[in-house]
């Protein structure tokens, strides 16, 4: 139980102070708690086992890791959860080491950060922040490809040369490093570009 509490203290500096770490004595349910460290949920040393320690203790078998699964401390905060029993040297259950995760904070940047990456479609202006325009290129290929009903790099020889002559006419031969997009794409080199341009 003492090697269990370093335990919790280590994991509960580590994971401050969003993690709360609590050890049960399941060989004391009704005072189970010996530590809780980076308390969240309110509880206090001597309270007694959750009902999943109750579980343990009634079935040898019951699963030895449990992990984040959801949960909820008593002010209705969500929390993610992770419980870790610990059997003696009979295989009966005598211990448990539990994390509790709050959930808030995360909600939140979660909720920042979905905010910040939303686009506002009405306002695009339809430019491209790429110079070698390589993604209208990619895009003009596979608009073909997908015209002959296959892929840009199963293309026929004569099929390829069409399309390396239609990307020249639209002036797409004119971008800056066009010949090595199309090739890349394509799966050839660059001479055969060129030659196919011809």
């Amino acid at each position: 139980m003492d090697q269990l509490q370093q335990v919790a203290q280590g994991l509960a500096a580590t994971f401050a102070p969003f993690c709360e770490v609590v050890v049960h004595d399941l060989r004391d349910p009704e005072h189970a708690i010996v530590a809780i460290e980076n308390n969240l949920s309110g509880r206090a040393v001597g309270d007694p086992a959750t009902e999943l320690g109750l579980a343990r203790l009634a079935d040898d078998a019951y699963p030895q890791v449990l992990a984040n699964y959801p949960n909820r401390f008593a002010d209705g905060r969500r929390a993610k959860s992770t419980s870790v029993g610990i059997k003696d040297e009979d295989g009966r259950y005598a211990a448990a080491l539990c994390l509790n995760v709050d959930m808030t904070v995360f909600d939140g940047i979660g909720n920042v950060l979905e905010r910040f990456g939303r686009y506002d479609g009405a306002a695009a202006p339809g430019e491209s922040l790429d110079p070698a325009n390589t993604e209208g290129i990619r895009a003009r290929i596979d608009a073909f490809a997908a015209q002959q009903a296959t892929t840009p790099r199963a293309l026929r020889t004569e099929q390829r040369r069409a399309l390396v002559r239609q990307l020249k006419t639209q002036g797409f031969m004119e971008v800056r490093r066009s010949a090595e997009t199309i090739a890349d794409h394509l799966g050839v080199s660059r001479a055969t570009v060129y030659a196919d341009a011809k």
